[in-house]
């Protein structure tokens, strides 16, 4: 199992939070959610249907992706 890692860009936008990669977010991998929790959540789904989508067709990915050959879970304090 391969993970991939990459920066979020989580940020309110009126009276909602917009959530996007940055490097994919041409690609679609943007979206938003009720609460900073929310949002979080909803860009680790688009973000994976983004990367699924490069990996199937054989596209690179973008050099801001790390990929490791190990499970990650990361959670950056402060948000």
């Amino acid at each position: 199992m391969k993970s991939y890692i990459f920066p979020v860009v989580v940020e309110p936008d009126e009276d909602v939070w917009r959530a996007h990669v940055p490097q994919l977010e041409q690609r679609g991998a943007a979206t938003w959610g009720h609460t900073k929790e929310e949002a979080l959540r909803n860009i680790q789904e688009v973000a994976q249907m983004v990367i699924e989508d490069l990996l199937e067709n054989g596209e690179p990915l973008p050099a801001a992706v790390t990929v490791s050959e190990q499970p990650v879970v990361a959670r950056r304090l402060g948000l």
